[in-house]
C-alpha cells in the first residue's frame, strides 16, 4: 500500500550502540506502519543520502525548528555539544498537544519553545519569541528546518542581521537518487536536486517560492 519510500532526517545517532532514532508524525498509512514496528522486525533503508549541516568555524549557534522539522536539529545539537559548543534551540509547535519530549534537546543546550495558540511556552510562531526580538542577535550561524514559510522568515532574519544561515529543506523526495525530480529547488545557481545536492543549503543561495 505504501509504494514510495519515506524520507526522514536522523533524529539522533548513537555510534557506540550502532543505533539511530527518527521522529515520526503519523499522517498516513506509511507513517502509521512505521510507528507500529516492534523490536525484531526488519525495515529496509537507504542511508545516508545527501549532505549535512556545516559546523566549521562556529561557536555560538541558534537552531530554529518547527514541527517535525526539529528532528535534524537534535542530531546537529548533539554534534555541536560534542565539539564543546552549547547551542540554543528555539522550537515551534502548533499547540501543546503536538509537543515532543524536550529533554533530549536539553542534554545538548538551552531550549526555548513556542506554540501558535499559547497553550505552552511563549505564544506565537518561533520568530515571535523574545529570544530573537531586538537588535542584539549574537550568533555565528543559524540553522533551521521546518515549514518553508518559517525557514524563509528565518532566512530573512539572518540576512537582515548579517548572520550566516543554513536550512535543511523538506521538499518531497520520492526516490532519493535524483531520478524523479520531485524535489527540485530553485537557487541562484540554477535548479538543484534536494536529495543529492541538499537537503542543506546556505539560505542566501535559495530562491523561495513562498
Amino acid at each position: 500500500e505504501t509504494f514510495l519510500r519515506i524520507h526522514m532526517s536522523f533524529y539522533d545517532v548513537y555510534y557506540e550502540y550502532n543505533t539511530l532514532k527518527v521522529l515520526i508524525q503519523i499522517v498516513g498509512k506509511g507513517t502509521r506502519r512505521l510507528s507500529a514496528f516492534k523490536t525484531g522486525e526488519f525495515l529496509n533503508m537507504i542511508y545516508p543520502l545527501g549532505n549535512s549541516f556545516h559546523t566549521d568555524g562556529v561557536n555560538r549557534t541558534l537552531l530554529i525548528g518547527g514541527g517535525v522539522g526539529i528532528a535534524p536539529l537534535l542530531f546537529l545539537g548533539h554534534r555541536l555539544h560534542e565539539m564543546g559548543k552549547n547551542p540554543l534551540f528555539l522550537l515551534g509547535f502548533r499547540s501543546k498537544n503536538l509537543l515532543v519530549d524536550l529533554s533530549p534537546f536539553e542534554q545538548y543546550g538551552e531550549v526555548y519553545f513556542t506554540t501558535d495558540d499559547g497553550s505552552a511556552g511563549e505564544k506565537g510562531v518561533v520568530l515571535d519569541h523574545s529570544l530573537v526580538q531586538g537588535d542584539n542577535l549574537d550568533f555565528d550561524r543559524i540553522y533551521t528546518c521546518g515549514p518553508e514559510v518559517m525557514m524563509k522568515a528565518v532566512s530573512d532574519l539572518a540576512g537582515n542581521k548579517g548572520i550566516d544561515a543554513q536550512a535543511s529543506l523538506e521538499n518531497t523526495m520520492a526516490c532519493g537518487f535524483g531520478a524523479c525530480l520531485c524535489c527540485v529547488q530553485k537557487t541562484i545557481h540554477g535548479n538543484k536536486i534536494v536529495c543529492l545536492d541538499g537537503p542543506v543549503f546556505n539560505t542566501n543561495e535559495l530562491i523561495w517560492q513562498t
